[in-house]
């Protein structure tokens, strides 16, 4: 799995990430400032999975109809730490009943709601 984390997804988190050997990019580090459909567009162009505390990226998918990425995990919650969206996903991605391909998954701290994309 290749992650784009957007620019609101913690940098610490990120570094967390890739020193567990997940594949993921920041826009944080690359692109700070761009727009998200470019995100989105970079995201499907690149075939990557989203990872953003953002809930517009359901706006551009489902009301205007952008393309769909491989997959949106939008965490819908405050953290308590830089590190705990990473901790949450790593602990995700370990559960063998959920599948983030082709989702838009809404990651709460104790509920995961996924809506198949377009």
């Amino acid at each position: 799995m290749k992650f784009l984390a957007n620019e609101n997804f913690p940098l610490p988190s990120v570094r967390l990430l890739r020193d567990r050997g997940i594949d993921v990019v920041s826009v944080q580090e690359d692109s700070p400032g761009v727009e998200d459909a470019e995100v989105l567009e970079r995201a499907v162009r690149e075939g990557c999975f989203i990872l953003t505390f953002d809930r517009d990226y359901g706006e551009l998918i489902y009301r205007l109809r952008m393309p769909s990425p491989v997959g949106v995990l939008y965490f819908r919650y405050q953290s308590n730490t830089p590190d705990e969206p990473a901790e949450h996903l790593l602990y995700m991605i370990m559960e063998e009943s959920i599948s983030f391909e082709r989702m838009f998954t809404v990651l709460d701290r104790n509920i995961v709601r996924q809506r198949p994309l377009p």
